[in-house]
């Protein structure tokens, strides 16, 4: 369910066309399971370090990538786009923590 609502943001706030949409989605796809791949590495090794340094590999790899379905102001805006999802999520469950235990500091 938060994907889907990751993937109207992402898609509202880059304004995709029809066809940059079609372009777009399928490379995203193949970006965030790499993501993820190297989410889970960071999980098993805890070396800082190294996560960071892959999760840069891969945007660099995907700026390129992503070139095939929009243009490179919109990849700018993708990155940014993904953090702001990050945040508004963060804040949502805090609002929502905040509320079921509203004493808690």
């Amino acid at each position: 369910m938060l994907e889907a609502y990751k993937t109207a943001f992402i898609t509202q706030r880059l304004n995709l066309s029809p066809e940059e949409a079609q372009k777009f989605w399928p490379i995203y796809n193949i970006y965030i399971a790499e993501v993820r791949q190297a989410n889970a590495d960071y999980r098993r090794n805890g070396d800082e370090l190294k996560h960071e340094e892959a999760r840069l590999n891969i945007r660099k790899k995907y700026s390129v990538e992503f070139l095939k379905a929009i243009s490179p102001g919109k990849i700018n805006d993708f990155f940014k786009a993904e953090k702001d999802f990050e945040v508004l999520v963060i804040k949502e469950l805090r609002r929502r923590q905040t509320q079921q235990y509203p004493n808690r500091p």
